[in-house]
């Protein structure tokens, strides 16, 4: 009998040690919030890791931020869901790379009692607690009507897409070609097939056969951070930056270079900050009992040389994240 109880107190040691470990609010009363990116490289996911880092900060909550490192590797971010669920966090904030792979993981942790808030793209799961995200459609159509307006309504374009799967890009993709379609019928998109992938190195390969197959371009179009910048590298090497109408998505250091020299002429940004603060406390609300909105939308705003010095403006092209992260 002594040897059963002696057992007996060690798995509730182990069990405590394991819960304690991760920071849960099973022990401590503090709430632990799992925040998982789709990758952890590009400018845009720091942003969002400062602004959840804040939110941390102000509610007197534990941060975990975790994702995998390349924005193609939907096998590691579903195992990192699944991980946070086994160490029994009390929330997770998700930028699902497929609106499709990552439902059952999601639904699953919904079924262990972990709520889940969305962020950057969507779901097609009704298991999520919020969404919180950039209007995506309406960037793309932001984006069409600069360069519309760029080209007077005529010439030819491409748009290199960037990933099948991603939400978030693929409705900045459609109200793109949508507004193009409807309020500049001259314009002829002559290349919008082409997916530029997760890495910089894969858009430029795509970008450069674009390229060699279609010599006359007027403008370009890319949807996010890594397929913009990807692109502006081989307009560079091909001596064709700021010949060519170039509207973007997403901000980088180098991305408000190109903007100021005038190799880029419009980026669409997000707030990604915001979205990563939003995130966590709209999630922390919905736990401790408040209602929360379905949908919360963080802004999108045309930036272009001619407005990039604006106070406001300069905020969101070359945020400080030094005060959040180390």
């Amino acid at each position: 009998m002594k040897w059963y109880t002696a057992c007996g107190l060690c798995a509730a040691f182990l069990s405590l040690a394991f819960f304690g470990g991760c920071g849960s609010s099973k022990t401590d009363g503090i709430l632990t919030i799992a925040v998982i990116p789709k990758g952890t490289t590009h400018e845009f996911w720091k942003s969002v890791h400062a602004g959840a880092v804040k939110a941390g900060r102000e509610m007197d909550i534990n941060i975990i931020w975790k994702g995998p490192q390349k924005e193609d590797d939907r096998e590691e971010q579903i195992k990192v869901v699944e991980d946070f669920i086994a160490r029994g966090v009390d929330g997770i904030v998700l930028a699902p790379l497929d609106d499709k792979a990552l439902c059952q993981p999601v639904n699953e942790a919904v079924a262990e009692g972990v709520p889940v808030v969305i962020v950057d793209s969507g779901l097609q799961s009704d298991k999520k607690i919020s969404f919180v995200s950039t209007d995506n459609h309406k960037g793309g159509c932001l984006a069409a009507q600069r360069l519309g307006e760029l080209l007077e309504g005529s010439g030819k374009v491409i748009m290199l897409r960037y990933q099948e799967g991603s939400a978030s890009t693929s409705a900045r993709e459609k109200g793109f070609m949508e507004t193009l379609s409807a309020d500049f019928p001259e314009i002829e998109v002559v290349s919008s097939d082409q997916y530029g992938g997760a890495t910089t190195e894969s858009a430029m390969q795509k970008g450069e056969n674009i390229l060699i197959r279609h010599r006359q371009i007027d403008g370009i179009f890319c949807p996010n951070e890594s397929t913009t910048f990807a692109m502006l590298r081989v307009l560079q090497e091909a001596g064709q930056a700021g010949r060519i109408k170039f509207v973007g998505f997403d901000a980088s250091a180098k991305l408000a270079q190109a903007l100021r020299k005038g190799e880029l002429h419009g980026l669409i940004l997000q707030n990604p900050f915001r979205m990563g603060e939003l995130g966590v406390k709209t999630l922390v609300s919905y736990i401790k009992g408040g209602d929360v909105p379905k949908v919360i939308d963080t802004g999108e705003t045309l930036v272009t040389g001619d407005n990039m010095d604006d106070p406001e403006i300069e905020e969101l092209l070359n945020p400080d994240l030094s005060r959040w992260l180390d």
